[in-house]
């Protein structure tokens, strides 16, 4: 197997993507272990180097150890989340240990960290460029993060918590993935489709019989397939039985529950903390972002918790309203909600949500995306069908500036099934750097929108689309990178300014100057009619409390469980309605994420105690469009620019509020933010 594994080869294929059609389950391991010995090495000749630490022999050296593993890594992660089976979700169990304790080995490393701080104390009178100067002290800050100054004792420690922890948050994501595969609604008869439009049912019918239900329909746990259902199907019991699956997932009981992995997890967290000094989780983890602390967290979060409860007051008054006109005396319930919103946008904005998605087929976003990546930052797209792909649904394209010069290759994989687990995300396969000759990155972009009925195009609601250029921007993040160290590029940033450039692209999707090139009826071709493209825009507020609500409780779930003593999360759902319960949460409006489920936050450490992230950088992003619209252009050259050199393009060469600062000469206020959901701060 040795021989034949391509992680041990040179790879010649165009642009050096990985040769997907060679890859198998059994190489993962191997390479993997093979990987961690040539770094283990790698770092060894650095730790024992006789020569006095400097920047080159130590930090520079670091930067380059562990190539190996990156490759094998980079391949296994982004095929685990979409090419999941038995055998990849047991390597996976097997491999998450070995990397928490390979990482703990070197972050661990009293001789390496000594060399590390002699640099670090030394940084100034080194001549080191301001790239040089951040990459040294993100470097000593990440092995101080990890406990490099503590005693032996508490290393060891800490060492363990972090191996157990991967395997939590390893056992944590395959549970939901279960959960959602498990899980199937069958619609049976004419009856059971009540309300559905043509495409959905095309797409429910395609999913049926790849399930063995040929002649019936079905509806999976994909959120895309959900919100749908939710939103047009007229049969109140079949909504209700369709979001108690999803709510209910990783808390069914047996094996894939989740509630005993969250109660460890807080625990874990909270022990980490404490041996590295803070006194929460919380405090630990916003200690690297631009929040700082849960003080400043918790000040933003209350000031558009209000305004946004007051507003989902009001909304909810106005669908009990529509629902008893509908005939239905019950009171207002969770599954009703979609369902009544959008025959209420209807009745206000004459906007028919099914009838809409004929304009936004996923080819035309797809191209929209690219367009607006054109305008902006002089980017052009080929599709490259002759590179090797993971599976027949992933596209892959060039990526080219405009004199024509190679930038990246960009993969989407855009379709759901059964092997991909939930969501929307962006990852890389190959991330940007200049360190030894230019390496240029290969990007990925994965959503999980319903598969239409074959020789059917894709039609996308508005929050399909919308999520495409929201994990477009993350791409473009990876995509523009350009600077010199591998652990200052692209996305490596803080978790509160990763979101900036996708939510900021994300202002694009619904511009008059988008829409009207690139909104075109799926079977006629036609361009979406002004009068509705105005609707569009004028509705673009619409249900904004609801939406507010749904993330604010998940983001008050999150930062709580981890301000809290841990025992409190002993029973996770029990706390879970206690913070609820404070806040006062309106009954109707799940949690867009509930703790059994919330993989940001439990199936690794990216969003703990970080979802509040999304609100963080939504400051941000409302405020640098507005930096567009100051100028009367949303393609103005030169805000473009300085865009692209302080945001997309500059990784982590800059603390985030410098980098923001040095784009719009300001840090900005909430006030942009609450404007763009269109609340105020009575709600």
């Amino acid at each position: 197997m040795t021989a034949q594994n391509p992680f041990f080869e040179t790879w010649t294929t165009p642009f050096g993507m990985p040769p997907f059609d060679r890859v198998q389950t059994a190489h993962f391991r191997p390479a993997i272990e093979a990987g961690m010995a040539a770094q283990r090495a790698e770092i060894e000749a650095i730790a024992t180097n006789a020569a006095p630490a400097g920047f080159a022999n130590t930090i520079e050296a670091m930067e380059r150890s562990g190539e190996a593993l990156r490759r094998v890594t980079h391949v296994f992660r982004n095929l685990a989340g979409t090419l999941s089976d038995d055998g990849m979700r047991a390597v996976e169990r097997e491999v998450a240990p070995l990397f928490a304790r390979h990482r703990s080995a070197i972050w661990l490393d009293p001789r390496l960290f000594a060399r590390v701080d002699a640099v670090f104390s030394a940084r100034e009178g080194l001549g080191l460029n301001a790239g040089q100067k951040r990459l040294v002290e993100r470097v000593h800050k990440g092995f101080t993060r990890s406990g490099a100054r503590l005693a032996d004792d508490e290393r060891e420690r800490l060492s363990a918590i972090t191996e157990r922890l991967a395997t939590l948050g390893t056992q944590f994501s395959q549970n939901v993935l279960k959960d959602e595969n498990d899980f199937l609604l069958v619609l049976d008869g004419e009856a059971d489709l009540a309300g559905l439009p043509e495409d959905f049912r095309a797409g429910a019918a395609a999913l049926a019989s790849e399930r063995g239900q040929a002649g019936k329909h079905a509806v999976s746990l994909s959120r895309g397939n959900v919100e749908s259902f939710l939103t047009y199907s007229t049969r109140r019991d079949l909504r209700e039985k369709l979001l108690d699956g999803f709510l209910k997932r990783g808390e069914n009981g047996g094996d894939s529950d989740n509630r005993a992995i969250i109660s460890e997890t807080v625990r874990l967290r909270a022990e980490r903390a404490r041996l590295l000094g803070y006194a929460t989780y919380a405090d630990f983890k916003l200690d690297d972002t631009m929040a700082e602390t849960p003080a400043a967290v918790r000040e933003l979060l209350d000031r558009v918790w209000a305004a946004g409860r007051a507003r989902a007051l009001r909304e909810r008054e106005s669908l009990q309203r529509m629902m008893r006109a509908d005939g239905v005396n019950d009171a207002l319930a969770a599954h009703d909600w979609r369902h009544y919103s959008e025959k209420l946008r209807r009745a206000e904005f004459a906007i028919d949500d099914a009838e809409l998605r004929a304009w936004f087929p996923l080819d035309r976003v797809i191209a929209a995306a690219f367009f607006v990546a054109g305008e902006l930052f002089g980017l052009r797209f080929e599709e490259r069908p002759d590179l090797p792909v993971y599976h027949p649904d992933a596209r892959t394209f060039e990526v080219k500036d405009a004199a024509g010069a190679h930038v990246a290759i960009f993969i989407g994989d855009y379709f759901a099934r059964g092997s991909k687990r939930g969501g929307a995300w962006m990852s890389a396969f190959r991330s940007q750097q200049k360190l030894d000759g230019d390496t240029r990155p290969i990007i990925v972009n994965v959503l999980n929108v319903a598969r239409p009925a074959p020789g059917e195009p894709a039609l996308l609601s508005l929050d399909d689309a919308r999520t495409l250029f929201h994990e477009f921007g993350h791409a473009l993040h990876g995509m523009l990178s350009n600077v010199t160290y591998p652990s200052l590029a692209g996305t490596a940033v803080s978790t509160d300014f990763v979101e900036l450039p996708s939510q900021l692209y994300e202002h694009w999707l619904l511009r008059p100057e988008v829409l009207r090139r690139f909104a075109l009826h799926a079977r006629t071709g036609e361009p979406l009619p002004e009068a509705l493209l105005q609707k569009v825009l004028a509705a673009r507020a619409f249900n904004q409390g609801f939406a507010t609500v749904e993330y604010c409780a998940s983001t008050y779930v999150d930062l709580d469980l981890h301000l809290a003593d841990p025992a409190a999360a002993a029973d996770p759902l029990a706390f879970e309605r206690d913070v609820l319960a404070r806040i006062d949460k309106p009954a109707e409006i799940p949690m867009r994420h509930r703790s059994p489920h919330f993989s940001h936050v439990f199936s690794g450490e990216g969003y703990a105690a970080g979802y509040y992230s999304y609100l963080w950088s939504e400051v941000l992003d409302a405020d640098a469009f507005s930096a567009f619209e100051e100028k009367g252009d949303v393609f103005d050259r030169e805000t473009a620019e300085k865009l692209r050199e302080f945001i997309y393009s500059a990784g982590n060469l800059r603390d985030p509020k410098e980098a923001y600062t040095a784009f719009r000469g300001r840090l900005p206020t909430p006030d942009a933010l609450l404007a763009k959901r269109g609340l105020t701060e009575t709600g």
